[in-house]
């Protein structure tokens, strides 16, 4: 609480004035990180009719998101739960299931898993990227590309026009 109340700019019990406990403060935080995320996936997703690219601009925009929140999710695990996380973001993952579906339907997509399930993995493979820059196995600056990569051929998009749409989508 100390290095965040030194951070703010405020003393600690100012923090404590706000937030009854360093759990407390991590709660609220998790909170405005997902409404974040979500915010994220609906704006990348938002007019774009062809699934792969939805899912493509949707996992870029969560990135940019979940790339500042790294750390604060590793701390929340402990105090907040990976259950607790997880149920926070169950809109996003049910609009990811719904793109998902989207995709399956047209023939975009091609995955033995119902589109529910891959949403599951789609999340769990964002966690262990945000893991993975956490701990130097994975530069950040390549993350979001490699996460959005990730997720179109785990949707059954080829590696080819995977690394194509993606590379096509970034500045």
């Amino acid at each position: 609480m100390d290095q965040i109340a030194r951070a703010a700019g405020v003393v600690r019990r100012t923090v404590y004035g706000h937030f009854p406990s360093r759990e407390a403060l991590i709660a609220a935080l998790v909170d405005i990180a997902v409404e974040s995320v979500a915010q994220a996936h609906a704006g990348g997703r938002a007019g774009v009719d062809d699934p792969a690219e939805a899912l493509a601009r949707a996992t870029l925009a969560v990135w940019e998101i979940a790339d500042r929140y790294r750390l604060l999710v590793a701390l929340a695990q402990r105090s907040v739960t990976m259950e607790g996380i997880r149920e926070r973001l169950t809109p996003v993952r049910e609009a990811c299931a719904a793109v998902l579906q989207r995709g399956l339907d047209k023939g975009v997509f091609a995955s033995p898993l119902p589109a529910a399930a891959l949403a599951y993995v789609h999340e769990q493979v964002l966690f262990g990227l945000m893991e993975a820059v956490n701990a130097g196995a994975l530069a950040a600056d390549r993350a979001g590309r490699s996460a959005a990569v990730t997720m179109l051929i785990s949707a059954g998009v080829p590696a080819g026009r995977a690394a194509e749409l993606v590379e096509s989508l970034e500045p």
